[in-house]
């Protein structure tokens, strides 16, 4: 096989899942609402089962749902014979998936789920196997052809488990009202986390701050500015900031530099940001809006000062525009 045969041919897969996504998307979507709701509905966590190729689906399905705030469990059935049942809450459903239906493993794990009344979503490639018929709601995908050349390793039949289940965690997430706010509590570490956090959660307060009085003389602005280590002073007149002093301020009144008071060398109504803004969104209003700053004063929506941000502070947190 030549390269633009083996390149058809990866092609041609992508085709083919891409097709039977497509085909299941224009008849399932009644049956889907359904079980949205059923899983929206229970109070339990949601368990996902599965074995085999299906397990690993379940697994990254089961972690979806965790992260739009619906607690969900991956339940390997082989497992649950040997005390992992004690996983399935009073009030859980279990969505299970199988591409035959008849997966052997699964007999202890339906049977609990029948003498216990938790409801099951079926999710597989047939309507009438023993898994469509313990399940309140089924979601067949029907007979699919495996883009496998031999048509055996679990590839269109995954694509679909996998498609198929990511649409029950939108369809939940539009019901849970999850925010953007909600996505990051359950996100706090790496990149993704990073473009979601608020100026509130990387601002300066209280002790941390660098203020100065418009009296203060520049000896003691700089002093100020060096202990604090934010690279400026903010000049505050009782509870007002009403300036802010950078280094350029400084460089642009060397001549004066320490004749003058903090006041008379000061940016008057330093700009501002809100805390609840989020951090990717004031490193544009610092470098991208034409403000051409590396720091801002914070200011609830009422103009009352709430505290300082340095861009280095988003830089350091991984916030990138």
């Amino acid at each position: 096989m030549n390269d633009t045969e083996l390149a058809d041919a990866c092609v041609t897969a992508l085709k083919d899942e891409a097709a039977a996504i497509s085909a299941y998307a224009g008849r399932g979507g009644a049956t889907l609402a359904e079980a949205v709701r059923l899983i929206h509905a229970s109070t339990g966590p949601l368990i996902v089962a599965g074995i085999g190729k299906s397990g690993h689906i379940a697994g990254k399905l089961a972690s979806t749902f965790r992260s739009i705030g619906k607690a969900a469990i991956f339940l390997h059935p082989a497992e649950a014979s040997h005390g992992d049942l004690g996983l399935v809450a009073r009030d859980s459903v279990l969505l299970i998936l199988s591409n035959s239906g008849e997966t052997t493993e699964l007999s202890d794990l339906l049977h609990f789920a029948s003498e216990y009344g938790n409801p099951i979503i079926a999710l597989t490639g047939s309507e009438s196997s023993t898994l469509s018929r313990a399940a309140r709601v089924t979601i067949a995908y029907g007979k699919v052809a495996e883009v496998c050349p031999n048509g055996l390793a679990p590839t269109t039949s995954t694509t679909l488990s996998l498609a198929i289940g990511d649409a029950l965690a939108v369809g939940v997430t539009h019901l849970l009202g999850t925010a953007a706010e909600d996505f990051r509590r359950y996100h706090p570490g790496g990149k993704l986390g990073a473009m979601l956090l608020t100026v509130r959660d990387l601002m300066h307060t209280g002790a941390e701050l660098p203020f100065v009085s418009p009296d203060a003389a520049m000896s003691e602005t700089v002093a100020v500015m060096a202990e604090k280590a934010l690279g400026v002073a903010l000049v505050r007149d009782g509870e007002e900031v009403t300036g802010i002093i950078t280094d350029g301020d400084m460089r642009r009144n060397a001549e004066r530099l320490f004749s003058a008071r903090a006041g008379d060398i000061a940016t008057p109504n330093p700009a501002a940001v809100t805390p609840d803004m989020r951090a990717s969104d004031a490193v544009k209003f610092m470098t991208k809006t034409g403000k051409g700053i590396t720091s801002c004063v914070v200011r609830e929506e009422d103009g009352r000062f709430a505290g300082f941000l340095h861009i280095h502070d988003c830089l350091r947190a991984g916030v990138v525009v």
